[in-house]
């Protein structure tokens, strides 16, 4: 992918696969969250499946905070892959390492990052909610992993 001058944030600096599988969901669900109200309704049921009950509303509305306020603040249009992609856009690189450091605690650091996407009088805001975001999301994919794993576990191999 050869970006212009519109969409820079574009450019392919990754693949999915190379990341940890909580990072490569967080881009996806970023995907299907911007992608269309099917995609947000999706986001919304693996929260509500894999979260506590009490928990669950609450993680998505941090996660649907972050992406409307880097999406009104933002120095430009956020610029993403499709769904299915298997590349890591500039943009979408830069949300999964904001996202990442704020869920290791560095906010200040984090705080820095966010600076990259949205004005610095937001940047504290979007740094506290990646970090609730983060911890969340990694919640869900090791939720999502050890199903997977007991389900696989459930087979019975003859060769």
């Amino acid at each position: 992918m050869m970006p212009n001058a519109q969409n820079r944030g574009g450019a392919s600096v990754g693949v999915l696969m190379h990341l940890e599988p909580w990072e490569a969901d967080l881009i996806v669900t970023l995907r299907l969250w911007c992608s269309t109200p099917d995609g947000q309704a999706r986001v919304w049921n693996e929260f509500a499946m894999t979260l506590p009950k009490g928990k669950a509303t609450g993680e998505m509305r941090a996660f649907e905070e972050l992406v409307s306020t880097v999406a009104h603040y933002a120095h430009r249009p956020l610029v993403r892959h499709s769904v299915g992609c298997a590349c890591i856009g500039a943009d979408e690189g830069v949300f999964a390492h904001l996202v990442r450091v704020a869920s290791e605690g560095d906010l200040g650091e984090a705080a820095q990052v966010a600076t990259l996407l949205v004005t610095a009088a937001q940047a504290e805001r979007v740094a506290l909610l990646a970090a609730q975001v983060g911890c969340a999301r990694k919640s869900i994919t090791r939720a999502r992993l050890a199903d997977r794993a007991a389900r696989a576990d459930n087979v019975i191999r003859l060769h």
